[in-house]
């Protein structure tokens, strides 16, 4: 690893951005060998900054991107998909408000280097940034139950029908897209016009999203997204 590792943020909020750069580059809490070399506020722009930083000399310009998932445009999931294809070898750490029960396994899953959530403590911040930027994982308590949860039910709990997981860790790439914007409090035509498809494609994926995880509804699914039981 570099003397000074540069991280890239990507998140659409200024005050996360700020507050960020004040705990990660601030020399009075003793990390100033951490600083933010770019700000990206779309999925696009996060992909267009490291493309431009990375440059074609083979000389990496980042250490690490710190990416949210709830991105407008490209969401974050999607963009950490490009960048794992694009560049292997940049490590992706993601910060979000979800929680690391339904979310924090699929970003691992999709390649990321570890999850924070955005009310992580400043020291927990700083730690996940430099171990990852060092080429290793950081996974909290919280991340490494919810992998050993989804462990246990992709490799034992299965549908008797399908032989397939069960419950949100059956969901598709598209599916779960879906699913995290109804949680989110999305339309189904809100949803269509951010991702691009007809309501009524929205809608079938809506139907298999309730089928696989056992919601009756938008209420539930909200639940179930929480880590709150349904009544």
């Amino acid at each position: 690893m570099n003397s000074v590792v540069r991280v890239l943020i990507g998140d659409d909020h200024r005050i996360v951005r700020e507050g960020l750069k004040q705990v990660l580059g601030d020399p009075a809490n003793g990390v100033p060998e951490i600083t933010v070399v770019a700000e990206a506020t779309q999925g696009n722009e996060v992909l267009e900054l490291v493309a431009a930083l990375q440059g074609p000399t083979g000389t990496p310009g980042l250490d690490l991107v710190l990416l949210d998932i709830a991105m407008p445009g490209m969401d974050g999931l999607e963009v950490l998909q490009a960048l794992r294809k694009a560049w292997p070898a940049l490590p992706v750490l993601m910060l979000s408000t979800y929680p690391e029960r339904q979310y924090a396994v699929r970003c691992i899953q999709m390649g990321a280097a570890g999850y924070l959530h955005k009310s992580a403590d400043p020291d927990d911040m700083v730690a996940a940034v430099r171990k990852v930027a060092a080429g290793g994982r950081y996974l909290t308590e919280a991340t490494a139950q919810a992998l050993a949860g989804a462990l246990e039910r992709t490799g034992v709990v299965r549908t008797a029908q399908q032989g397939t997981p069960a419950g949100v860790d059956a969901l598709s790439y598209r599916e779960h897209q879906v699913f995290r914007l109804l949680t989110a409090g999305q339309s189904v035509s809100e949803i269509g016009a951010q991702l691009k498809l007809a309501p009524n494609t929205v809608s079938t994926y809506r139907a298999r999203i309730l089928e696989k995880t056992g919601a009756r509804n938008d209420v539930e699914l909200a639940l179930l997204a929480r880590g709150a039981p349904a009544e």
